[in-house]
């Protein structure tokens, strides 16, 4: 990415975004691909353009929509382009935002949508861990043990290690969920629309993974979302003020902090100088973050890992309403993961892409530039107005 020839630093725009309806996980009324399909929909509608000129389709964590079933019902003549973001668990939103803007770039494709659909009513739990008759390689270190979730292998143990290494406090962790559900107050999409709680409901949890409580974990729902990208010439052309990409990094999820050397930190640490080096930006220029927040507790050290504070500070630096709107840093403005919806880390996209065009419910003023972060260094995006 340091190399000016060999980056995507404005060459391309998003153009357009799109959302189903959210529903609690199990309770959506539509088909998965149906969910995919209105998600498109609305984003073309967003943009302007006929959805016969998608020419291209990005998705991640094995979407089970698949380019040639979606162009069909969509009346799309040929796809140029079509790609699978692979690995990050339910965490390459950014990663398969990249690629469609590769494909642009590179000339594959024009009109290229990245998506995601989930329906767990339709299909299994996303992520539900169960028995098996036999376990290999990581897992069977873990999981013959009762670690098995996401919740217990990652979440806990790094909050643990944090509150061990650094003092960090569970009204820290509170301080995130009542941030984002503040946020999640102000949005009519959210799940969690019109339902605040106070730092003593946060306390008086249920603790389900020390020190995890339910306030603490991604609000599992149905739902889908999708974002149309094309070239810069091409976005001066479409309804809306454009957005910019100007820089994308992606890290390999076995540099998401759990090398047995540090817990405490995320795959962050290892893009962010990558993708503030391609952008030409640093932490103090961004004016609004979208954070992968699988869990309250990652985002203490995602704050630190990008370098919006120092290390170990995490959790003194969400206190006092500093990731709120109207604070120093606004973090998922929609109410993210723990409060609007679990979508895997698109909805963060598309609330970071109102942002700079003006148009969020939770409106940061004069918002410029924008940071998404799409899970454990899985992928990240700096988008710019």
């Amino acid at each position: 990415m340091s190399n000016s020839t060999n980056t995507i630093k404005d060459k391309v725009s998003v153009v357009g975004i799109g959302e189903s309806a959210y529903y609690k996980r199990g309770q959506s009324p539509y088909p998965e691909f149906q969910l995919a399909l209105q998600a498109i929909l609305a984003a073309c509608e967003d943009s302007g353009l006929d959805p016969k000129q998608i020419d291209g389709f990005a998705s991640y964590s094995n979407d089970r929509n698949d380019p040639i079933r979606l162009s069909a019902a969509l009346g799309i003549p040929q796809i140029g382009f079509s790609n699978m973001f692979w690995g990050g668990g339910g965490g390459g939103g950014s990663g398969a935002v990249a690629n469609a803007c590769a494909a642009v770039v590179a000339g594959y494709a024009n009109y290229v949508v990245a998506y995601r659909s989930l329906a767990q009513g339709q299909f299994r739990r996303f992520g539900q861990s169960g028995a098996a008759n036999r376990v290999s390689a990581v897992a069977a270190y873990s999981v013959p043990f009762g670690v098995m979730s996401p919740a217990q292998n990652l979440a806990a143990m790094q909050a643990q290690r944090h509150m061990h290494e650094f003092g960090t406090t569970e009204r820290q962790y509170g301080a995130v969920a009542l941030a984002f559900r503040k946020h999640a107050c102000l949005n009519p999409k959210a799940i969690m629309y019109g339902r605040p709680i106070t730092m003593e409901d946060y306390l008086n949890a249920k603790v389900f993974f020390d020190p995890l409580r339910i306030f603490d974990c991604a609000l599992e729902a149905d739902g889908a979302n999708a974002i149309v990208v094309t070239s810069a010439e091409r976005a001066s052309n479409i309804r809306h003020r454009p957005v910019y990409i100007m820089s994308s990094a992606q890290a390999l999820p076995a540099a998401a902090g759990r090398n047995g050397e540090s817990w405490d930190e995320s795959g962050a640490s290892w893009l962010a100088p990558e993708l503030f080096g391609g952008a030409g930006v640093t932490p103090k220029d961004i004016d609004v973050i979208g954070f992968y927040d699988h869990f309250s507790t990652v985002i203490i050290t995602k704050l630190e890992d990008y370098g919006f504070c120092p290390r170990g500070e995490g959790g003194p630096f969400v206190e006092e309403g500093r990731i709120e709107l109207g604070g120093e840093i606004p973090v998922n403005t929609s109410g993210g993961h723990l409060s609007e919806a679990y979508l895997q880390g698109m909805n963060q996209i598309i609330e970071v892409v109102r942002q700079l065009r003006g148009d969020s419910p939770a409106q940061v003023e004069n918002a410029e530039l924008g940071l998404v972060d799409s899970g454990d260094g899985a992928g990240a995006l700096i988008l710019r107005r």
